[in-house]
Order: C-alpha cells, then sequence, then structure tokens
C-alpha cells in the first residue's frame, strides 16, 4: 500500500496546477439553492463540521470510476435521483488488442476523465459548489487505472474543499439495485463479471458475508477468451461485442447439448466455482472440430478460417457456465435458509455484473430463484457494467449514514488497492457442513430431446 501512497501523492502535486478548471462559468452554470428552480437544490442543509452529520441526511454526490477499462462519472441525489451521468468505454480498443492492457487503459483514462466528468455536471446542471462529496473506486481494480480516478477525485476535493468517499467497486455493483427498488436488508448477491465472481449476503451498506467465490478464471474472463479463441472477433456481429456477449449472439443459433462439458468441482460441496476448466474444454472442443474440418493453423487467433459447429460450441459452453454457476447459487440459498440469514419474506437474490447482461445466464438463474421462493432483481444492462452512476449511489449511501466520509484535511489517509477482500468470509464453514441440493429441472432453458440429465442440477 506504501508504493500506491507514495504514487497517489506524486500524481497529486504534479497535476493539482493542471486539473482542468472544468466547473468554471464557460463549461458549467453555477447554481445556488435560492435561484434554483431545482427541489433537490433547494432542499440542501449546509454542515458546518464532521459532528453534526449523524444518522441520514440529503445530498448531491458525484461518483468517479476508474477501476479498469471505463470512465464513467455520474451524479446522484439522496432521493434516487440520477441529475446527470457520461462514460466512455475503452471496449473496442481493447478487443483490437486481445484484451486490456493497463498501460493503454491508463492512458485512455487520463485522456478521457476530464470529459466525462464535465459532461456528467454540464447535463447535472451543478458545479463543484453544489456536490456535497466525492466518492471514487479506490478498490479494487487495475492499480494504473484506478489511480488515475482517485487522483481527480481528491484533486477535486482539495480545490472544493469537499469530503472524499472511497467505494469498493463489488459493494457499490452489489448495492446498486438499492437504488431502483424498495430493497432491504439482509438479501443475497451475486456478482458476475470479467474480474469477479462471488456469491455473498448483503447485510448492510459495508457489510457483506461470503459465501464463495472464482477460485480462478471469472466467467466474463472464460467467455472472452473462448470467444477470441473461436475468432468471433473476426466475424460481422462479433467483432465490435465483447466476448461473452458474442458468444450469446451465436449460442442462440447453436444446441446447449452439442457438446459435453464435465461439471466442475462436482466432489467440493461449497459454494465455489472454477471455470478455468470449462475454458480448456472448450479449447479442446475448438482444437478438436478444427482438425476434423482441416483447419491447420490450430492457435492462429486471427485467422480468418472457423468452424461450421461455432453457433454449437458457443451455446454449449454458454449452457455449462449457468449450470456451474446455477449449482453454487443453489447451495447458498440452501445455507442462508439452513442460519436464517434472509427473512423468509425478504428472499431477494441481486444479480450484478458484467455477465448480468447475458439473458440465458438471468433465465438459467430464474429457475433456481423460482424453486426456493427468491425475487430475481437485476439492473438494467447500463447498470450492470461499469459506470459512474453505481460508484455515486454508493456514495449516497454512505453519505446519508455518514460511513467512510473522509475530510479533505485527511486524504493521505485513502489509498488505492488492487486486490481486496469482499465482507467476511465464510467459504470454509460451507465447505464444513457437507450441504447436499436437490435435483432441479433445467430443461426450460431450451427445447432438447437429450437426456434429460443433461439439463439438471445434481449435487
Amino acid at each position: 500500500m506504501h508504493k500506491y501512497r507514495l504514487a497517489t501523492t506524486k500524481l497529486l502535486n504534479t497535476f493539482h496546477s493542471s486539473l482542468p478548471v472544468i466547473f468554471e462559468e464557460t463549461g458549467v452554470s453555477r447554481i445556488n439553492a435560492k435561484n434554483s428552480n431545482s427541489p433537490i437544490l433547494s432542499r440542501r442543509r449546509h454542515y458546518s463540521s464532521f459532528s453534526e452529520l449523524e444518522g441520514k441526511r440529503p445530498g448531491i454526490i458525484l461518483g468517479i470510476e476508474t477501476s479498469c477499462d471505463d470512465t464513467g462519472a455520474a451524479v446522484v441525489t439522496t432521493d434516487r435521483r440520477v441529475l446527470g451521468e457520461s462514460l466512455h468505454s475503452q471496449l473496442q480498443i481493447h478487443l483490437n488488442h486481445g484484451g486490456i492492457i493497463p498501460p493503454i487503459a491508463r492512458h485512455l483514462h487520463e485522456q478521457n476523465i476530464g470529459r466525462i466528468i464535465r459532461e456528467a455536471t454540464d447535463k447535472a446542471n451543478v458545479s463543484l459548489e453544489d456536490i456535497d462529496a466525492i466518492a471514487t473506486t479506490v478498490k479494487p481494480g487495475l492499480a494504473l487505472s484506478l489511480l488515475v480516478g482517485v487522483k481527480w477525485g481528491k484533486d477535486m476535493c482539495l480545490k472544493g474543499e469537499k469530503p472524499f468517499i472511497p467505494i469498493h467497486h463489488m459493494e457499490a455493483h452489489a448495492l446498486t439495485a438499492r437504488m431502483l427498488e424498495n430493497i432491504n436488508f439482509p438479501y443475497l448477491v451475486l456478482l458476475i463479471s470479467g474480474g469477479h465472481c462471488l456469491l455473498a449476503v448483503a447485510k448492510g451498506i459495508n457489510d457483506f458475508l461470503l459465501l464463495g467465490r472464482s477460485i480462478d478464471d471469472a466467467p466474463g474472463e472464460a467467455f472472452d477468451k473462448t470467444a477470441r479463441r473461436l475468432k468471433l472477433h473476426n466475424m460481422d456481429a462479433g467483432s465490435s461485442l465483447s466476448g461473452g456477449a458474442a458468444i450469446e449472439h451465436y449460442a442462440k443459433q447453436g444446441n446447449p447439448e452439442a457438446f459435453q462439458f464435465p461439471t466442475p468441482m462436482y466432489k467440493y460441496r461449497d459454494c465455489n466455482w472454477s471455470f478455468a476448466g470449462l475454458k480448456f474444454i472448450a479449447l479442446r472442443h475448438i482444437l478438436r472440430e478444427e482438425r476434423k474440418h482441416g483447419i491447420t493453423r490450430f492457435y492462429e487467433v486471427e485467422g480468418s478460417d472457423l468452424v461450421p459447429s461455432l453457433p454449437d460450441i458457443c451455446a454449449s459452453f454458454q449452457h455449462a457456465v449457468v449450470m456451474h454457476l446455477c449449482k453454487k447459487i443453489q447451495r447458498g440459498m440452501i445455507y442462508a435458509e439452513m442460519k436464517n440469514l434472509i427473512p423468509e419474506n425478504n428472499r431477494i437474490l441481486v444479480v450484478s455484473g458484467g455477465v448480468a447482461c447475458n439473458d440465458y445466464v438471468k433465465r438459467g438463474i430464474s429457475i433456481v430463484c423460482e424453486e426456493y421462493g427468491y425475487k430475481l432483481v437485476c439492473p438494467p444492462k447500463n447498470l450492470c457494467t461499469d459506470n459512474g452512476v453505481m460508484i455515486a449511489w454508493n456514495g449516497v449511501e454512505k453519505w446519508r449514514e455518514n460511513i467512510d466520509v473522509v475530510p479533505h484535511t485527511e486524504l493521505d489517509t485513502v489509498d488505492i488497492e488492487a486486490k481486496s477482500p469482499f465482507g467476511t468470509d465464510l467459504q470454509d464453514e460451507i465447505r464444513n457442513l457437507n450441504i447436499k441440493c436437490k435435483r432441479i429441472k433445467m430443461s426450460q432453458l431450451f427445447d432438447s430431446s437429450s437426456n434429460p440429465s443433461q439439463s439438471d442440477i445434481i449435487a
């Protein structure tokens, strides 16, 4: 952590004077409560000290997100209104490079963050003076990317003498649904993306119980690498889609049971996942099909030779990922019931993250939810992927309860963390309970005359 503190301090000292004046009269209209028609601004209160900030309170929060390859900013109020937002995606550039390259991601963040913040505040019609606090992702993520957002967030706090709210990226994903619906704690949450896969109980704003996680690849990473090996980026529809989106697109034309995939970790009765094995089996199927059809450049991912069975491979791989996800979610629900972690009248599963945009994944999870009496809640796709709104909303939640609100005079106490734990770990306890799962018919996911056992979840 020390090296990151030094890096952040160096960046602040170097760039403080060069930060664009994004809140000047020429860029953003200055508003004050007495002449504004905005009901939010007219209700604003001003506090003279942090000791007065107890309990829930109104406010306007600016959120900044740069944890990976999306530059996002948004202005959100404590009554759940998104006043303005802006997002710059680096997707196409990283697709062209075959994956995210951290120095390139950092450079693109630096190029776009000023414009993104300016656009968000312009749309919100607010100035730095009107913003009560600045929430910024500090963990986990790519260190080079995190530093860009934290530098801007801290520098704006210094210039405006505003408090800084550090945000845990995964906690922000877990709480986004609370901005859209009246969801009370505790509830179950599944976060699935290109960098993470975890199942947890959300007990409070910064209080989580970790039930399970991926021990190797995240599902989004497995989708991306398999899509690249299938050369989906060389096809018209796949050239502008993420790997997961491309697989979902072509899977609609395929048979989910055309290729067999083993059940990962079937001997482990816990809530953990492993997607590396599924990715390897997918590669074996691809190589076998390439040999079968006379494609000799086995590892030439830029080649134009595609296997005719490509849709079937996509459909089968996607189905295997969904079955693996659902099995561990089922065990998590059983554990939560055994330990009375979630009240019967509040059985809610929130699913968020980039992979939550996949409709086939959501259909599979919804079958498990129906079996165990859970309501499935998924934010809209633009809020499932990384964005500034979720960071601002997490800041709102913390601001209302006065949690992790750091005065501008104490910014040196905040560091980035490329890797960060999530919640209280209950993985060993669940494994030791050796929980069996009943069989759930999953044939609703697709029409198939194949062996029904291939469409069941079996402990």
